[in-house]
């Protein structure tokens, strides 16, 4: 098996909790929510169909997108940092990206250490929730 694309766990609180819990233990890791996407709500407007409660969260580390721009101006293409929060049949998920799999495509070694410390920090995200 490959690298895993995600870090995950599943939550025992109804989705907008788990959302809120999710934006504040990212800050407490240095990361800010640059962009959310409700796909439910999305899907709807745009397909007129019905989907779970599924939003994704753009996440950014502002030091270390600084790190990984400065040494590769083109890592953009890969950042920021997803988050997926979703309800399925046995309640909340939330899915951090695992920031290695996205960034090892970079064989610079300044990306390398960022996505590392990324996902390190997002692995201690998923852990206090």
């Amino acid at each position: 098996m490959g690298t895993e694309y995600g870090i995950r766990t599943r939550l025992n609180l109804p989705y907008e909790q788990a959302v809120q819990r999710v934006t504040t233990a990212l800050k407490s890791e240095g990361f800010g929510v640059l962009t959310e996407i409700d796909v439910r709500k999305t899907l709807k407007e745009k397909l007129n169909v019905d989907f779970r409660r599924y939003v994704i969260l753009g996440a950014c580390n502002p030091p270390l997108a600084y790190r990984a721009l400065s040494a590769e101006t083109e890592i953009g293409l890969l950042m920021p940092c997803n988050v997926i929060v979703y309800e399925d049949d046995g309640g909340t998920v939330v899915v951090a990206q695992n920031a290695v799999a996205a960034l090892g495509v970079s064989d610079n070694p300044v990306v390398c250490a960022v996505a590392e410390e990324a996902t390190e920090r997002l692995k201690r995200v998923i852990q206090s929730l």
